[in-house]
């Protein structure tokens, strides 16, 4: 392949990628609008027509914002790529590191430092305006940019290390080098799984054994009737950040932990808590979480072999506007590359990803319906959509491609028809 074709078919899906991503969105957009004025039925005695209206409008801007964004990035990634602007990094880095490891990483690091000044001003936004206005935003802005500084020494102190034995792999390790940068990419995130609920996560959050002696009592009862096997209940202070709520369970093997939002708490019944708990159990009971590590560990050592063959390819940095430099190691430059170009090429492929998620949503849900009340996880449900603003009503194929759970409706139904049966 030339390197002009590359760049021709690099543009093509770019612009293809943005005409469904905006059409998508304008369905979603004018879907939601024009159901805004009426509750679905099944919801009428559930959730009021100002609840309602909220979460249309909620949807709605951040959808706006969405595109926006969307608009943005591809600005952006035509910037670094075929407008020069990761050949410009590249050139005054060398400058200043001269060639070898020092020019590899410091490419790396100048470019995450680049992107992150780019997307500060739109995390804000959305931070402080959109989710202001909508009445979720509990931080403040220092704790904003407190997030923002430990999040990047975090990032360094763990990805760097990464980073430095990846890219010696890649140039010392031969035409192989993929299957072993394979291995420890996928022992790493072995390993994120146990460090991060016990390690990482308490640096910006609190965490506190439940105290609630009857809920604790409930939810062992419900953990032993499963064969389920944790470290500790704890809930986390996700209050001094949003009123979204939320359950979830993180960890591996023995560090196991189930976390509930402060928010959450507040807000269901013990029988209701029960019932989502069920759900997330759910999950891992019917193995899911495992399935989708393998699947991960397939995707990336797939995509890991095509970046293997990529690099050596003279027309996969020209096509992206790259100049290759001779003697100075093009490795973190392939890298970048092939981590900015390939959402571009598999974005068309987002359904399949949302299809297996879905239906692991329903069997989640079919399993929290056999070891609590079905009845219970609706009410659940139903305050969770009200009280995240997540609409009711999204169009069908902007669902497919984007949501990783089913439309509330086609949910609460299943749900409704087997507490029934």
């Amino acid at each position: 392949m030339s390197s002009l074709s590359f760049s021709v078919l690099f543009v093509g899906f770019i612009l293809a990628t943005l005409l469904l991503r905006f059409w998508l969105g304008s369905r979603h957009i004018r879907h939601i609008l024009a159901n805004r004025d009426a509750v679905p039925a099944q919801f009428a005695e559930k959730i009021t027509l100002a609840a309602h209206q909220k979460a249309a409008d909620y949807s709605v801007a951040k959808s706006k914002f969405g595109l926006l964004m969307t608009l943005v990035g591809s600005a952006t990634l035509i910037g670094f790529t075929l407008l020069g602007g990761l050949q410009w990094i590249a050139v005054a880095v060398l400058g200043q590191t001269g060639p070898g490891m020092g020019y590899q990483m410091g490419l790396m690091v100048a470019f995450t430092l680049i992107s992150s000044a780019i997307d500060l001003p739109f995390d804000y936004y959305k931070q402080f305006v959109l989710e202001q206005r909508f009445g979720f935003n509990k931080m403040r802005p220092g704790l904003f940019f407190v997030d923002i500084i430990k999040g990047t020494l975090i990032g360094a102190l763990i990805g760097l290390p990464l980073l430095w034995v990846i890219l010696s792999l890649m140039e010392k390790s031969g035409d192989l080098w993929w299957v072993y940068a394979w291995l420890v990419f996928s022992g790493f995130q072995l390993l994120m799984l146990v460090l991060y609920p016990s390690v990482i996560a308490p640096l910006f959050n609190k965490f506190t054994p439940l105290e609630d002696a009857s809920l604790r009592e409930r939810i062992e009862n419900l953990m032993h009737r499963v064969g389920f096997a944790s470290s500790g209940l704890f809930v986390m202070d996700g209050s001094k950040r949003s009123a979204h709520g939320n359950a979830y369970f993180s960890g591996f093997g023995s560090q196991k932990r189930i976390v509930f939002f402060d928010t959450l708490l507040a807000r269901l019944s013990p029988t209701e808590i029960e019932a989502v708990l069920a759900h997330e159990l759910g999950h891992f009971k019917l193995k899911h979480i495992v399935k989708r590590i393998v699947m991960m560990f397939i995707l990336s050592l797939g995509f890991l072999a095509l970046l293997g063959y990529l690099k050596t390819k003279l027309w996969f940095y020209t096509g992206l506007g790259v100049d290759p430099m001779i003697g100075a190691g093009n490795d973190a430059m392939a890298l970048l590359l092939f981590m900015l170009a390939l959402p571009v090429f598999t974005f068309v492929f987002s359904p399949l990803t949302s299809i297996s998620s879905r239906k692991h949503e329903f069997e989640a849900d079919a399993f929290a319906a056999q070891h609590t009340k079905a009845q219970d996880l609706v009410a659940a449900l139903v305050k969770l959509y009200e009280d995240n603003a997540s609409t009711l009503t999204p169009d069908p194929l902007h669902s497919a491609f984007y949501d990783s759970h089913p439309p509330a409706t086609l949910r609460i139904n299943k749900l409704l028809a087997s507490a029934a049966a």
